[in-house]
């Protein structure tokens, strides 16, 4: 049994406006499973397909009120690109973001609901990876999340140091999972969460307990859901989706 990184969770005040935006900004199209949901996906993507990470935006009336833990890292193709790129966004209702990022390379912005995200320069290593070149992860411990993470799915290890940890899909395409160090101490329940899903056939209640196993904890959202809510050892929350 094992898992593969199938969408990100993102908590919205305004998850159609939010929505909106975050297509327009990756070229995908939209649809709703219910009211407060937005799916974003590719256009003619067949879920689940690691050649992409797909986004649901759920309503929540909670505020932000901290950097997020979970963002992206969208890709560009050349200097001029990125240039480019962050031009359109700006126009779409992205700001610029100070995250304490000093002088780097890329830039970070803030969509219109204040989530952070960075716009790479053009390295080669983004440059088949479609519009999002990474989910990336804030953590204390970027080998123990490497271990835990590296054992919960089927992507590939990549690369890990004492400050970052790189996983991508077994298959080699499509976004990278990126875990960075970072000083910052969880406080509050992550507004963007990674959903993992086990393959057809796979047990959901087993999967569950393997994943326990491994270092994940239950989280206990007092109602009835389908799938499963964990946390990782460092407390990000992550939902264990139905096998499909």
């Amino acid at each position: 049994m094992t898992t593969r990184l199938v969408q990100i969770n993102m908590k919205a005040r305004d998850d159609s406006a939010l929505g909106g935006f975050w297509a327009e900004v990756l070229g995908w199209g939209v649809a709703s499973e219910e009211p407060g949901v937005t799916n974003l996906e590719p256009d003619g993507f067949v879920y689940p397909d690691p050649v992409a990470v797909c986004i649901d935006l759920v309503v929540s009336p909670e505020p932000k009120t901290v950097k997020n833990r979970v963002h992206v890292d969208l890709a560009t193709t050349s200097t001029a690109h990125q240039a480019e790129l962050i031009t359109r966004l700006k126009d779409l209702g992205a700001t610029p973001a100070d995250v304490g990022q000093g002088d780097v390379p890329w830039t970070v912005l803030a969509d219109p609901e204040g989530n952070e995200f960075c716009v790479l320069d053009p390295p080669p290593l983004h440059r088949d990876t479609g519009p999002i070149a990474a989910v990336v992860v804030d953590c204390a411990d970027p080998r123990a999340m490497a271990r835990f993470w590296g054992e919960a799915m089927d992507w590939t290890l990549h690369e890990v140091t004492d400050h970052h940890a790189v996983l991508r899909s077994a298959k080699d395409v499509g976004p990278y999972l990126r875990f960075v160090r970072t000083p910052d101490v969880k406080t509050v329940w992550n507004r963007v969460h990674l959903d993992v899903r086990p393959y057809p056939g796979d047990d959901l209640a087993a999967e569950a307990a393997r994943l326990r196993a491994l270092g994940a904890t239950s989280v206990d959202l007092d109602r009835s859901i389908p799938w499963t809510v964990l946390a990782d050892p460092e407390g990000n929350e992550f939902c264990l989706l139905t096998p499909a």
